[in-house]
């Protein structure tokens, strides 16, 4: 008999400012490191008001970590040490691979509604210092499956056969945007061991057998171990944000942009900042 996962976790996080005075949700972070296992962090911002997030976040580092902006909508333009330049517009997704060591901004432009979500992927210990990369999934390419009862985006992983357009090299998550239609019911098989959670954008559902356990908007869920995934969707329906990863359960050394698996790795990614030697060529 299949076993099904049920909710282990529910977390709404804490509203904060992060960048130079952008106005979001941190779901999870610092302190979740080894549920989320290997999801370090989640931030959601959802506004209709610009002076919520047009300042932006200027020049920054990262180390040690993919970062991964999901946008529904609203555009923010980019820029990196690597030289890229571009906008992410709606249904688009950045993935960016830090590894060795990038600098870059984001600055959102005012729009009718910014919504989506950044994800940090940590990195293996073995891929840390990788060379850095960025990946633009433009929306026309992310496929879009039409189901009964749900439609399904494919970020990355597979979904019914259907394979998304990012190959991640290093972990390899499955990234799936999901609305489920009032009572509708949809369920996905999962490798037992990974790591499972859901971040709901608008409705609400029960998650689990049966009746489920009952979850709003703009929480996060994570699940117990299990082969299969299932959730009933609200009289309004369910969208929601699908990440599955298998869980890396090595150490983490964490300063503020910089991921690493020591303190000692950490303090030199800071001399390095320090020394302009950060960049490697």
């Amino acid at each position: 008999m299949e076993n099904m996962r049920v909710p282990a976790k529910i977390v709404s996080g804490r509203r904060t400012t992060d960048g130079a005075g952008v106005s979001l949700v941190r779901v999870f972070g610092y302190h979740d490191v080894k549920d989320f296992d290997p999801f370090l962090m989640l931030d959601a911002f959802d506004s209709k008001d610009p002076a919520d997030y047009v300042k932006g976040f200027p020049w920054h580092p990262h180390r040690g970590i993919e970062t991964i902006t999901y946008l529904i909508s609203g555009e923010i333009e980019h820029g990196d040490s690597l030289g890229n330049r571009g906008s992410i517009l709606d249904g688009d997704c950045q993935w960016m691979t830090a590894g060795s060591g990038i600098i870059h901004q984001e600055m959102p432009k005012p729009s009718e509604r910014l919504l989506g979500a950044q994800l940090w992927l940590n990195l293996p210990a073995k891929d840390k210092m990788c060379p850095p990369k960025y990946n633009d999934l433009v929306s026309e390419n992310i496929p879009r499956i039409t189901e009964e009862t749900a439609e399904v985006r494919v970020l990355s992983g597979t979904y019914r056969s259907v394979e998304g357009p990012m190959k991640a090299h290093y972990v390899q998550p499955r990234y799936l945007d999901v609305s489920v239609r009032a009572g509708g019911r949809w369920t996905v098989e999962t490798p037992p061991e990974a790591t499972v959670f859901v971040y709901i954008v608008e409705g609400e559902g029960a998650f689990g057998p049966g009746n489920g356990t009952g979850v709003k908007e703009k929480n996060a869920v994570l699940f117990s171990r299990g082969d299969l995934f299932s959730v009933q969707a609200a009289g309004s329906g369910i969208r929601f944000l699908y990440l599955e990863g298998m869980p890396l359960g090595e150490p983490v050394a964490w300063g503020g942009p910089i991921v690493m698996n020591t303190k000692e790795e950490l303090d030199q990614a800071f001399r390095d900042l320090e020394k302009g030697t950060f960049i490697r060529k």
